[in-house]
């Protein structure tokens, strides 16, 4: 059986759904193919269930410091379970939603199954066939399974897997010293848990700056968390608490013991078994579909967008890649990747809000950078709030005071980034941010003062 439509988008992820309400509205008939759940990632298994769980072990470590404040209370006790089922009423509500918006868009088909590509023009699934003129490819990623000696050896978690638990390890060891990682790891501690970090590279997050890194190891170990870094040879084994890590340090014991192990190291595109090469694609060597500064792959009328284009690896890029190909297609636009300023956050507490480029990077870039940096011992409000860990810094090129990147980790960091990132977008210069007359008391009150100390 084949049926023809004016697109098919194979993926129902951050991508998927708004292409398909925008081509709708445009009066095409969509088939929007998933073979698991609406939402994606970031609904089932990435920013709702994770930032949920976050809140609930922000509350457990407020509790705690209550006295500090002058609150006298009990000790909190985390009941896991719980914390596991508002997490799931959270993000079914949202996979709820999402699915009701779908089902009554007008002109789509929503089609559950496997999808294969069988030609440039052509969807298999589950032996129907499915044309179009345009394809859609959303299909997301995945937690990397790293060829590391002993995986097989012993049960080990994912940050997929790890949502399911109902109880807090006793010690859990985390492989992985970058976003996800940390993220989990003071999660876990605030539950309770003993937690272990293990990196390979020397610093934690190596993509930031030094001084960024460094501040964020002294968040970690200031609650507790052991960090082992230049972990030069790791594998896995079983161990009396049920996992041992090797890790073979210059400095400390070889071997990590714990209950359990949460294997952290990157995300796998879901490509290998969509079949490009019957439509004349190819994945990379990480498993990504190449494309252009359009989002368009080398076989006209195949666009890749999210997860799988290695374009960005978030919930806002992969958004924007929707608008960018929508307004292409349907506006007459030339709207380029390109064309967006980076951002992100880690949302360990308090988060790292992260515009543009770092030091490091802009300089590999070949620009001359002039940069400021202040401790959040400076900004009032993470006085008041008895959160001055952490710090601000800017950079910006010396030649023409562009903006071209700035960190904010501290209370609310991942919110008043944002202020940045717009300036960049808009293409306002540093001087235009020092004449801003922020409210007071902020966090973002400092940014004028951070941009007018440019060294």
């Amino acid at each position: 059986m084949t049926r023809a439509f004016d697109a098919v988008i194979v993926g129902a992820g951050q991508a998927g759904p708004p292409l398909a309400g925008r081509l709708t509205a445009a009066g095409m008939t969509v088939a929007l193919v998933e073979r698991k759940r609406v939402g994606g990632t970031c609904v089932n298994a990435g920013c709702t269930p994770t930032k949920t769980l976050v809140a609930s072990a922000r509350t457990a470590h407020v509790v705690r410091q209550a006295a500090e404040f002058g609150i006298d209370t009990a000790p909190p006790q985390v009941d896991m379970a719980r914390v596991r089922a508002r997490m799931r009423r959270v993000v079914e509500a949202s996979r709820d939603g999402l699915a009701a918006w779908l089902g009554g868009m007008e002109g789509l088909t929503m089609i559950r199954g496997q999808a294969r590509l069988v030609a440039p023009d052509a969807v298999e699934v589950d032996g129907e066939t499915l044309t179009a003129p345009r394809i859609f490819l959303n299909v997301g990623a995945r937690p990397a399974r790293p060829e590391m000696p002993g995986i097989d050896d012993v049960p080990y978690l994912t940050s997929t897997t790890i949502l399911e638990l109902d109880r807090v390890p006793q010690h859990l060891v985390i492989v992985g010293g970058s976003y996800i990682g940390l993220e989990f790891a003071q999660m876990y501690r605030r539950f309770g848990a003993d937690v272990t970090v293990v990196e390979r590279a020397p610093a934690l997050i190596p993509r930031e700056d030094p001084d960024v890194s460094q501040a964020i190891r002294g968040i970690l170990e200031a609650e507790g968390i052991a960090l082992r870094l230049d972990a030069d040879c790791i594998s896995l084994a079983p161990g009396p608490e049920g996992v041992c890590v090797r890790v073979s340090c210059a400095e400390g014991a070889p071997e990590v013991h714990g209950t359990d192990v949460l294997i952290a190291v990157g995300r796998t595109p879901n490509t290998d078994d969509l079949g490009l090469e019957a439509a004349g694609l190819a994945a990379d060597a990480r498993g990504f579909v190449p494309v252009n500064a359009r989002l368009e792959t080398a076989v006209p009328g195949i666009w890749a967008l999210g997860d799988c284009n290695g374009r960005g690896a978030f919930t806002h890029t992969s958004w924007n890649d929707h608008e960018i190909v929508a307004a292409n297609l349907l506006e007459g636009a030339e709207r380029e990747v390109s064309d967006r300023v980076p951002g992100y956050a880690l949302y360990i507490d308090p988060p790292l809000g992260r515009a543009g480029l770092t030091e490091a990077q802009a300089r590999a870039a070949g620009h001359r950078v002039r940069t400021a940096t202040r401790p959040m011992t400076r900004v009032g409000r993470a006085v008041e709030k008895g959160e001055t860990q952490g710090l601000m810094k800017a950079v910006v090129d010396a030649d023409t005071d562009a903006i071209l990147g700035a960190a904010i980790l501290g209370p609310g960091g991942d919110e008043a980034i944002h202020g940045v990132l717009d300036l960049m977008t808009a293409g306002v210069p540093a001087a235009g941010l020092v004449r801003a007359v922020p409210i007071h008391p902020t966090v973002s009150e400092l940014l004028p003062t951070l941009f007018g100390a440019l060294d």
